[in-house]
């Protein structure tokens, strides 16, 4: 695999955890207001840069 292979890979997967963290955020809320969760498909293109911050991942660390 290429170095250009394994950049697209990575930015591929950052924006799916991104993604992931995004609708698993949303369906906790949406259950705490009693409403029912909705089809985990249906977040669509690329998150803003505000939210792609703020559901990135953090240097904070687990002890």
């Amino acid at each position: 695999m290429g170095t250009q292979d394994q950049a697209r890979a990575l930015m591929m997967r950052h924006h799916h955890t991104i993604k992931n963290r995004q609708q698993s955020l949303l369906n906790r809320v949406s259950d705490q207001v009693g409403i029912e969760p909705c089809d985990p498909t249906t977040i669509q293109g690329k998150p803003s840069a505000h939210s792609a911050s703020n559901y990135d991942r953090s240097n904070a660390t687990m002890s």
